[in-house]
């Protein structure tokens, strides 16, 4: 790849934006969580609640849960007997999910560092592959996308949970306006590190709509996708299956 590319607003280099994305993350890792749950509220809890439903993790199958970071999804999947590696391109916030595990006493997660882009796992390594709020942070989405289709067994199905705009009147504005103007505040006093957070905002603003992005899924090589909008979408649960 030569070509720029958005680190939220600002056009970069793939390899700029891998770096700044990279310290975005080492910078926010340890109040991470924290700030999901003053950014939304705690419904971030329940939009993971309801992923986790979808995918219907059972005991004794393969999860990859790509951008797993903290540990939040996969720790729902792991209580539910699924095997779950989680991988992350970041090692800071791989720490802070390893740290995490060990507090709750929680066995047989592994983890791994990973890009997205191109995973060090053979061909047909899992049942299911999730990723949630990290396939936006992504250089090269439409690589990722191909690197999940690859790793899935036949049958293997793919989930994203990603935020996206909502197309309901009225709240739509009321978010942008709470996005833009409060949510770097509020990372300016937790974390300190306002811009960090100016650039997710940025981030979400400049992420497909929830067709486009199925589209992509589909142009990726999976099957019977579909989007499942949240809050007007706003947040939405994508699907798809390797056949």
């Amino acid at each position: 790849m030569t070509d720029k590319v958005n680190f939220g607003d600002q056009l970069v280099s793939p390899d700029e934006k891998t770096r700044r994305v990279g310290h975005v993350f080492s910078s926010v890792a340890r109040r991470y969580d924290l700030m999901n749950d003053l950014m939304s509220g705690g419904l971030h809890r329940r939009w993971k609640d309801r992923f986790v439903a979808r995918v219907k993790p059972r005991a004794g199958e393969h999860i990859l849960d790509m951008a797993g970071g903290t540990g939040d999804v996969a720790f729902r999947m792991a209580e539910r007997g699924a095997h779950v590696t989680v991988a992350d391109i970041n090692s800071d916030m791989l720490a802070v999910g390893m740290e995490r595990a060990e507090q709750r006493g929680l066995k047989g997660l592994a983890w791994k560092q990973e890009n997205a882009e191109g995973l060090t796992f053979e061909d047909s390594s899992f049942d299911a592959y999730t990723i949630a709020f990290g396939i936006r942070n992504v250089t090269d989405i439409p690589a990722a996308l191909k690197e999940a289709h690859r790793v899935l067994r036949r049958g293997g199905r793919f989930f994203c949970l990603e935020f996206s705009t909502s197309d309901w009147p009225g709240f739509a504005d009321i978010y942008d306006r709470y996005s833009s103007k409060l949510i770097p505040r509020i990372g300016k006093v937790v974390t300190r590190d306002e811009e960090s957070y100016r650039y997710l905002v940025e981030s979400i603003r400049r992420f497909p709509k929830s067709e486009k992005f199925r589209r992509m899924i589909a142009d990726s090589g999976f099957e019977r996708t579909s989007a499942e909008p949240i809050l007007g979408g706003l947040v939405c649960i994508h699907s798809g299956w390797r056949i």
